[in-house]
C-alpha cells in the first residue's frame, strides 16, 4: 500500500452540525498538516456541492477530494470521526461518521490512492475501528490491516 498513512491527521470526537461542516473539519486538518492551501477546504465543499454526494463511498464514510491543482503541497488524508453522525444525502450510505480527506499532486496518484482506499475500506470492520480508535496509530493500523 502507498497511501500517505505516515503522515496522515486524526482527529477523533469531532462536532459537525451538517456535510459541510464535516468536509471543512477534514479540509482544515489537511491545511493544518502544510499539505494543502486553504483554497482546496472550498474546492472539497464545492465538489460535494455540484457533484452531489459522490465522496460517500461506504456506509458511514466519505472521502472528499478534489482534482489535483498547484494549491496540493502533497499527497496527504486526514481522517476525522465525527461524535454524531450527519447526513449527505447518499441514498444507502447515510449517515457519514468517519470523514477522510484526500490530496494528491497528481491526477494519476489521485486515481491509485482512492482505489488503495477504496481497498482499505472494503475490509471487513475497518469502519468500526475507525470509528473506536482513540489515537492516530490505531486510525492508521485499522487502514492498513
Amino acid at each position: 500500500m502507498t497511501l500517505p498513512l505516515d503522515e496522515a491527521t486524526f482527529s477523533p470526537g469531532v462536532h459537525a452540525a451538517d456535510w459541510r461542516a464535516a468536509v471543512r473539519a477534514a479540509g482544515v486538518d489537511l491545511v493544518t498538516a502544510s499539505a494543502v492551501g486553504r483554497a482546496y477546504v472550498d474546492e472539497l465543499v464545492r465538489q460535494i456541492e455540484q457533484a452531489g454526494p459522490y465522496c460517500v463511498v461506504a456506509p458511514g464514510v466519505a472521502v472528499p477530494h478534489a482534482k489535483a491543482s498547484a494549491v496540493v503541497r502533497r499527497d496527504a488524508l486526514a481522517i476525522v470521526v465525527l461524535d454524531e453522525p450527519v447526513s449527505f444525502g447518499h441514498p444507502h450510505h447515510d449517515p457519514v461518521r468517519v470523514v477522510i480527506a484526500m490530496a494528491a499532486q497528481s491526477p494519476r496518484r489521485h486515481l491509485q490512492m482512492l482505489a488503495e482506499l477504496a481497498n482499505a475500506l472494503d475490509a471487513s470492520g475497518v469502519t468500526e475501528a475507525l470509528v473506536a480508535a482513540t489515537g492516530r496509530d490505531e486510525a492508521i493500523a485499522a487502514l492498513r490491516a
